[in-house]
C-alpha cells in the first residue's frame, strides 16, 4: 500500500461505504438487515451472504463496544481485493439494545468489510482511536453528515503528520 492510501485509509473506506440515516428496526437483526439492503456492494458480494456473515459474527458475541456504538463485521474476510473494502456508518431510526457491556443502547453502527485480517485490524484500530474521542462520539450521536465526519477525521490525520 502506498503512503497516501495508508494515511487516508479510513476516509476512503467511509467514502466507499457511505453514511446512512433513519435505518428501520427495533433489534440488531432488523437494523443490520436494513443497513445491508441499503449499502452499495462491490461486484461478487451478495447482500444475503454479507448479512449471513455479519449475523454469524454477532452470534459469537455482540459487537457493541459501548457508548452507543457497534462495529458489526464478518468474522472472516468475504472480499478479496483491498480496493473493495469499505466502512459504512449507519444511524438507526431508534436506539437499539445490542447487549453492550456498558448497557447503553446503540445509536451508531460502523459496518467494517475488509479483504484480510491485517487490514481489518488496521481499520478497527483507526476506528477505535476515533471512538475514544468524545468529540467524535458526539458527532456520531448527533448523526453528523458524511462530509462532517470525514472533515473531522482528516483534521486529526493532518495533526499526525
Amino acid at each position: 500500500m502506498n503512503e497516501k492510501i495508508e494515511k487516508s485509509g479510513l476516509i476512503q473506506l467511509i467514502k466507499r461505504g457511505g453514511v446512512f440515516s433513519d435505518l428501520p428496526g427495533a433489534n440488531p437483526l432488523e437494523v443490520l438487515t436494513g443497513l445491508i439492503q441499503t449499502v452499495p456492494l462491490p461486484d461478487g458480494i451478495s447482500r444475503e451472504g454479507l448479512l449471513k456473515a455479519v449475523l454469524e459474527r454477532e452470534a459469537l458475541m455482540p459487537t457493541a463496544i459501548g457508548n452507543g456504538i457497534a462495529l458489526p463485521h464478518p468474522r472472516n474476510p468475504i472480499i478479496t481485493g483491498p480496493q473493495d473494502q469499505f466502512v459504512v456508518i449507519g444511524f438507526p431510526r431508534q436506539q437499539v439494545d445490542w447487549k453492550a457491556l456498558d448497557g447503553k443502547p446503540v445509536h451508531t453502527l460502523l459496518l467494517i468489510v475488509s479483504s484480510s485480517a491485517k487490514l481489518h485490524l488496521r481499520t478497527l484500530s483507526q476506528i477505535s482511536f476515533f471512538c475514544h474521542q468524545e468529540t467524535f462520539r458526539d458527532l456520531l450521536q448527533k448523526q453528523a453528515s458524511q462530509q462532517h465526519i470525514i472533515d473531522v477525521i482528516q483534521e486529526a490525520e493532518g495533526a499526525w503528520r
